[in-house]
């Protein structure tokens, strides 16, 4: 069977497999050094990017690409750790708001180290792409829309 295989194609598959290996590095990296997970670190930044250090679950599901309910099992086991914390909104009680603890901030501003260390390491395997890092940045932002 002789199926041709377009160009769409052969991106989505370069591309899905050089994430593949850039994910297992991260998180082998992060879980290594941090012990966390690259999805948790995603959940973390994200939360640090968010004003005071707060978003909802659905903000975050949003952000990281899962759903509130992941979201919601994702964040248990770090609350248990004491990197994120459970506040109710004032506005609306049935709102639950994550929020990044002082152990939280340290983990990420650790973690973040190591996550710019890694990709440091990628982008000197790969010189042709070092050189043009705000080029994918904005190619890879108009990708995902």
């Amino acid at each position: 069977m002789d199926i041709q295989t377009s160009n769409e194609q052969t991106l989505g598959l370069a591309f899905a497999a050089a994430w593949s290996r850039l994910e297992k590095r991260l998180d082998h990296s992060l879980g290594a050094i941090r012990g966390i997970s690259l999805a948790e670190y995603r959940i973390l930044r994200a939360l640090g990017d968010a004003p005071n250090a707060q978003a909802s679950r659905v903000d975050l599901a949003e952000q990281v690409g899962l759903t509130p309910s992941g979201i919601t099992r994702a964040l248990r086991p770090m609350e248990k750790l004491g990197i994120v914390s459970t506040v109710r909104s004032k506005r609306d009680a049935r709102l639950a708001i994550a929020a990044l603890t002082t152990a939280g901030r340290e983990l990420l501003n650790d973690a973040s180290g190591v996550f710019d260390d890694t990709m440091k390491n990628a982008l000197r395997r790969a010189p042709a792409a070092a050189g043009r890092v705000d080029e994918l940045i904005e190619l890879l932002d108009d990708l995902g829309r």
